[in-house]
């Protein structure tokens, strides 16, 4: 037996540990990828005959497929995933058929995250590999830990270890995520660098190594915002090819966006379809997209950006929570007045600063815009 041999064996699921909790639940408020897009990766693993990476469920053109969507010889419908610029989709892609791991960067709320789940469970069938960065991630959650109570009775072994996510995709030939890169400190970064030129993790306490089988890659995302908290080393950063993901190019798009995935939480939460209040999402985008860019759609109207991102994230979280106000306290078509309080909290995040550029917006552009009356006297009334 290899020393690597024997680490894979203590990362691997022992046959005697209790019932895991970590599979598909029949009632999840929100079902991992590969559970909630299930039948739409059978269809795809069906169709596809193209060449596939070892270890790889899907072809590099099935996952691409998969993310941006389409149809099927068979008529089986993929829904899009994520919208945007086919190219980015594909070069996320290759990247991750090739030793290089992927980093995905971009300001908040241009579906990093979402992006990262879809490609693991397309790649890997997993998606639950995951490193969450905070400023208090520690070492272990990327490299390994111990059960302290098997080390101190049995000092270092195999059965005490304790694999990290990144340590399991290693030896499994699977996809970890690391979300949030730039949020852990930067020792605990630099602890990848091994891991992403070597391919391989070393644990001196048992004198050996996990070493990577094919198949075994990571995805990590960063915010644009976060530049400056927690930078990457150059040595960390040569590690990756960097996709940036851009905010929606269009208003349309960004509308679509949020219908479709407000459609799918919704459907969880029972909440009304999303089309009876599709009105409203336009309005929402519209407003966040005029303050974000600091201009009116028309171009004729300069105005003032809030603190906030004011992201598509935000956008959704808004009309999410109007569609529970008109589903428990109004009659289930989603209205203005359902979505004013919510937008003004995505807003004014700064009570002193957002609340004058709110008011200057409403006074200024939306009091003077044609069909925008009701919207007006709604934002009003939440402000009061």
């Amino acid at each position: 037996m290899t020393r690597s041999q024997s680490v894979a064996e203590a990362a691997a699921p022992s046959s005697g540990a209790p019932t895991e909790v970590s599979g598909a639940a029949p009632n999840a408020l929100r079902p991992h990828a590969e559970d909630a897009f299930a039948e739409e990766l059978a269809a795809l693993a069906e169709a596809d005959d193209r060449p596939r990476p070892e270890r790889w469920r899907l072809s590099p053109w099935a996952v691409a497929t998969y993310l941006l969507g389409g149809e099927l010889p068979d008529g089986t419908v993929i829904t899009p995933k994520y919208v945007g610029p086919r190219r980015i989709v594909e070069v996320a892609v290759t990247t991750l058929a090739t030793d290089r791991a992927l980093l995905l960067l971009g300001v908040p709320g241009t579906a990093k995250t979402w992006v990262s789940e879809h490609l693991a469970a397309a790649v890997s069938g997993d998606s639950t590999l995951l490193v969450q960065g905070t400023a208090g991630t520690a070492e272990e959650a990327v490299r390994y830990g111990w059960n302290y109570a098997r080390l101190l009775a049995e000092g270092p072994s195999r059965e005490a270890l304790v694999p990290s996510p990144v340590m399991r995709a290693m030896v499994e030939g699977s996809t970890a995520r690391v979300e949030e890169l730039t949020r852990i400190p930067a020792d605990v970064q630099d602890s990848l660098i091994t891991v992403l030129s070597e391919k391989t993790l070393p644990i001196p306490e048992l004198g050996e190594e996990a070493r990577a089988v094919s198949g075994f890659n990571l995805i990590a995302t960063a915010n644009d915002r976060d530049r400056g908290v927690n930078e990457l080393s150059s040595a960390l950063r040569r590690r990756f090819n960097t996709v940036v993901l851009p905010l929606p190019a269009s208003a349309e798009e960004e509308v679509d966006i949020v219908s479709r995935r407000v459609d799918q939480i919704g459907g969880s939460l029972r909440l009304p379809a999303v089309p009876e209040g599709v009105e409203e999402i336009r309005r929402v985008v519209t407003v966040f997209r005029e303050l974000r860019d600091g201009v009116t759609e028309d171009g004729r109207t300069k105005v003032k950006s809030p603190s906030g991102t004011l992201s598509t994230a935000e956008a959704i979280s808004v009309v999410t929570g109007g569609l529970a106000l008109a589903a428990h306290f109004g009659d289930g078509v989603l209205r203005a007045s359902d979505v004013a309080a919510g937008i003004r909290g995505a807003v004014v995040r700064d009570p002193a600063a957002d609340q004058v550029v709110w008011q200057e917006y409403l006074e200024a552009v939306v009091r003077e815009r044609a069909g925008w009356k009701d919207f007006y006297r709604a934002c009003r009334e939440a402000a009061a």
